[in-house]
């Protein structure tokens, strides 16, 4: 350790100033100090510290393109099948007040950034759920009224730090009911349709490590109780997709059951009647 100490330390100690401004950003200047500086690793609460902003701005990062896959898969098939709309509006709902909640509490941005992006792709995805499922209508009316609430819980003069307190309390309240359309919409029809398995599994680790993260940075149950939540039905989706893996819908079977059918009777229908044959009456 002594060598490797040797060896790294004359890197660490000239580093450029944007890397060092930012690693003591991120973990503060006693943390850098022993982690980076004197390449030390024997303090676990630093340690502990620089693993949670590590695995939070690794979450902010995919949050990116999480949901992307899910609306590549929408717009390709024109369809919106097993995808529950309910489950995506409960959820942007939660985001959204989330995201002012955290934004508003002076939280590190490590440990809610994802909140900011995965908002903005649920809304895509929600109003593509409209477009495919005949509500194209209610999609400017979705938008708009998300505005507004964006705007009212955004500002201290309209919705105080009290009230949005509450208003988180309920937050993770349709955070965890934002999952529950979504595992019977997948039981019902028997089948996960055009759910995306990456948005899914990327779900589950995202909030497993949210948890991690937030006991680490964040002193809020009410935080923490939703990510808690939210993974345990994270993980009864993420069963669902691997049980239903290779299976089609209940939809999909129908239409495979009544294929042959539908052949035979065309078939029958076309083939003309055998002949029987000339007939020969018996003389007397």
């Amino acid at each position: 350790m002594d060598a490797l100490r040797t060896a790294l330390q004359p890197v660490t100690h000239n580093l450029p100033a944007p890397i060092r401004d930012l690693g003591v950003s991120l973990i503060g200047d006693a943390c850098y100090k022993t982690l980076v500086l004197d390449v030390d690793g024997s303090d676990l609460a630093c340690v502990k510290l620089a693993v949670s902003k590590g695995l939070g701005i690794g979450i902010v990062a995919a949050s990116a393109v999480v949901k992307v896959p899910q609306i590549v898969k929408l717009v390709k098939s024109q369809s919106a099948a097993g995808v529950s709309f309910l489950s995506y509006l409960l959820e942007t709902s939660a985001y959204l007040i989330g995201l002012a909640y955290n934004v508003r509490s002076g939280f590190p941005f490590s440990t809610y950034g994802e909140t900011a992006l995965v908002l903005g792709q649920n809304i895509i995805i929600t109003v593509l759920v409209l477009n495919f499922t005949g509500r194209a209508p209610y999609a400017a009316l979705l938008v708009a009224a998300l505005s507004i609430a964006s705007s009212t819980l955004f500002t201290e003069s309209v919705v105080d730090m009290k009230a949005l307190s509450y208003l988180q309390v309920g937050a993770g309240v349709l955070g965890v009911a934002s999952k529950v359309p979504q595992i019977a919409a997948i039981w019902k029809q028997g089948g996960t349709g055009q759910l995306s398995a990456f948005a899914v599994f990327n779900y589950l680790i995202g909030s497993l490590t949210r948890i991690f993260t937030t006991l680490q940075e964040v002193d809020d149950k009410l935080i923490l109780y939703g990510f808690i939540s939210g993974f345990a039905l994270n993980l009864v989706i993420a069963l669902q997709m691997a049980y239903y893996w290779n299976s089609p819908s209940a939809k999909v079977k129908g239409k495979q059951k009544e294929a042959p059918v539908k052949a035979a009777a065309s078939s029958s229908a076309t083939t003309p009647p055998k002949s029987k044959g000339p007939t020969t009456r018996r003389r007397g």
